[in-house]
Order: structure tokens, then sequence, then C-alpha cells
């Protein structure tokens, strides 16, 4: 089998060609552009196959669909910054929506028989009342981001795809997952970075902080990639499935668990560049409609999780 993961130089396209391969039963390709970071994917360079693919640019994804000819698409490249889309809300709406519109055409142009799984986001649900937790996939979506209204177009788009031409696409809305590698823009990456430095004394014993009341969903990236392979082994083309643990813990609480591991003592301090022009207060995602279609569920324990990225940005800080 062939499967293409698109932004496979990210953070969880680099832990899902690992999966992948892990399996031993599949032939991975992976898309990149040429300002990709290829720091992610280094030791999987011997076992992979890469295809230079601009996907905003009809012409370089028709190349790729036809060489390749998958028999699974991954589709994970975004732009996956919510702060960044209020700076640049058009680049994340064309970023987020053209590309994904290039690759179904491709897979229409080309017959390819292929299931196709689109990363969506919890985003998406945005203004969630206390009495819609745990979140359903039935849950309004009221997006609050540009962000998350690119998500909704990517959804809908499978949506409607899957109608209107029969493409095997399976949208999956995964709540927030973290792990080795991630960003260090994003919250939890952003801190253990912080910690890790405070203990090499390059950094006074400070942490800059936003909202520490927003509630999150967190589930391990090495957990959500064996979950994106599921949605497409055993989910329903036309359906769409939370993935998330079902549990949530205020970014404050999350901070105090990485601080667990440390010694270091540390002064919190707000920083306005952090503190969005509207949040989510809470995003707890419900994975009963997945979990009993699959059978997948976390296995890795919050804690763990963030053990884990500490110690890859102690490492990472000492190389």
């Amino acid at each position: 089998m062939k499967a293409l993961i698109t932004g496979i130089t990210g953070f969880a396209g680099s832990h899902l060609g690992e999966y992948l391969l892990s399996r031993g039963d599949t032939e991975v390709y992976g898309s990149y552009r040429l300002r990709s970071r290829m720091d992610h994917i280094e030791h999987l360079l011997p076992h992979i196959r890469l295809a230079e693919c601009e996907l905003k640019d009809p012409h370089s994804v028709n190349e790729m669909i036809r060489e390749i000819r998958p028999d699974f698409i991954f589709h994970l490249a975004a732009q996956s910054f919510v702060p960044t889309s209020w700076n640049s809300p058009t680049d994340t709406m064309t970023n987020n929506t053209v590309g994904q519109i290039n690759i179904f055409e491709a897979v229409r142009k080309f017959d390819i028989d292929c299931k196709i799984q689109i990363a969506c986001s919890s985003e998406e649900y945005g203004m969630v009342y206390p009495e819609e937790t745990p979140i359903k996939e039935t849950n309004p979506l009221r997006p609050l981001s540009p962000y998350a209204v690119s998500k909704v177009a990517q959804d809908y788009l499978g949506y409607q795809y899957y109608h209107s031409y029969g493409l095997k696409i399976i949208r999956t809305r995964t709540f927030n997952h973290t792990g080795p590698r991630r960003g260090e823009s994003f919250v939890t990456s952003n801190f253990a970075k912080q910690i890790a430095q405070i203990e090499l004394g390059t950094k006074p014993s400070m942490i800059y902080v936003g909202n520490l009341q927003a509630k999150r969903d967190f589930t391990d990236v090495r957990d959500v990639v064996k979950a994106y392979w599921a949605a497409l082994e055993k989910g329903d083309p036309g359906e769409v499935y939370n993935i998330s643990s079902g549990e949530a813990c205020t970014i404050h609480e999350m901070l105090q668990t990485l601080l667990s591991f440390s010694e270091v003592k540390i002064e919190l301090k707000v920083d306005p560049e952090r503190l969005r022009p509207s949040d989510v207060e809470i995003l707890l995602g419900d994975c009963t409609k997945f979990r009993d279609k699959t059978g997948w569920k976390p296995v890795i324990a919050f804690e763990q999780t963030m053990e884990d990225l500490l110690n890859y940005w102690r490492e990472q800080l000492r190389n």
C-alpha cells in the first residue's frame, strides 16, 4: 500500500511517518516545500520517498498525485497556529483551503481510488457553552478565529466532495495534541522550552504566559497518529469523528504538571502578546463515536507526554 502524508516534515506528519513505517505494510510518501525544515524527519529519510510540492499550485499537486497514485492520503499540511491566523488571515484561509481543493481535484482527474483523511480541528467548535461539554460531533460550529474558520471550510469541503463526487473522505476533528517535536510556538512546548532554558541558566526564572484558565483536552501525538490510521482503516467515508482523550485541564494545571518534573522555582508573568482577541474557554471532546467505530483509545498518560516533551527540549538545548 502507498500512503501519502502531506506535511510530513511537521509535528504530526513526522510521527505519522514513524508509525506507518513501524507497521511494515506501507510505502510512505511525503510532500514538502523547499523552505520546509527537515530536522523532524532526518531519521526517516532513508525509509521514505519525498515529493517536492507546493499544494497551492494545482500543476504541482497534479504531478505528485499522478506519479504516486496513493492508496491513502493523510492531509495534514496546514497553517496550524491560531495566533498566526489573526496576523495573516488571508494566508491562513488560502493555505488551508486551496491546497486541499487541489488534492481533491487531482484525485478526481486521475481517477485515484484512495481514502483521504482530512485533519480538521476542535477549534471549529469555538464558542462552546458549559452544558455542551463534552463536545459531540453534532455540536454547533461557532469558530472564534480565522484558523478555526479555515478548518470549518476544510471540513465542509470534505463533506461536499464526498457527496458530490463520491471521494472516500473521512474527517477527523482532533482536539489538542502534543508531545516530542511539538513546535515551540504552541503552549505546551513553549512552556517546556522555557523550563529547560531556566534549568540551563540561559533564561531568568520567569515564564511568560497567556490565558491560564482556558481548559483543553490533550492527547499524545503518538496516540493521535494511530487514530488517523484507524480512521482510514475502519472509519466510514463521509463521516466526521472527534479524536480526544475525554479529559480536560486548565493551561495552569498543564504548566504545573511540567514543573513537577523540574526543581526550578519560577515566577509567572502575563505577556499581552500571548492573549488572543477572542479565546475558546473550554475544549473537552467526546470521542465515543470514533471509539465505538474503530476501537481506538489513547494509551499514553498525560504526565508521560509532558515528561517526554520536557526531556525533548532538554536534549535539543544541550545539542
